[in-house]
């Protein structure tokens, strides 16, 4: 299979697994299993076997801008890349709709945080944040997560 032909299967997966987490955002089952370990879980192996297939061609490294640069030369790896940020996105996603849930923050409030997690990863996560300061007063992480 090309790396195109992955690309769309796992755009279009990504896509799907965006369209069940709003629809079924009530569902525990949706969203502590089937997607944040399920659909995850494949974005994840799919990530591992194309850092492997594209083992071959590695040119490049982490240690510089011009490095990573031409570590995304290689067709393989760049979707590699994309990959972990689908996997990762949707999985910080998982997690915004279980942690309203939790703190009873309605859907509708962090549809904004949602749409940007899934287009800007970090930036819907921080609007996220937000909304769940503005609406619960809570700090940011609860003391349970900060425990050993």
């Amino acid at each position: 299979m090309t790396p195109e032909s992955l690309f769309q299967i796992a755009n279009g997966a990504a896509m799907l697994c965006w369209i069940v987490l709003l629809v079924l955002h009530r569902q525990p089952v949706v969203t502590r299993v089937i997607l944040p370990v399920g659909a995850v879980g494949l974005l994840s192996l799919l990530y591992g076997y194309l850092i492997v297939s594209g083992l071959d061609g590695w040119e490049g490294g982490f240690d510089s801008l011009s490095n990573v640069s031409l570590l995304f030369q290689n067709q393989t790896l760049l979707l590699a890349g994309w990959v972990h940020y689908l996997a990762f996105d949707l999985f910080v996603g998982c997690w915004e709709v279980r942690d309203a849930r939790r703190h009873d923050i309605s859907i509708i409030l962090i549809l904004p945080a949602l749409v940007l997690t899934f287009m800007f990863g970090p930036i819907g996560l921080i609007a996220y944040f937000l909304i769940r300061f503005v609406r619960t007063g809570n700090a940011i992480l609860d003391d349970h997560l900060l425990s050993e």
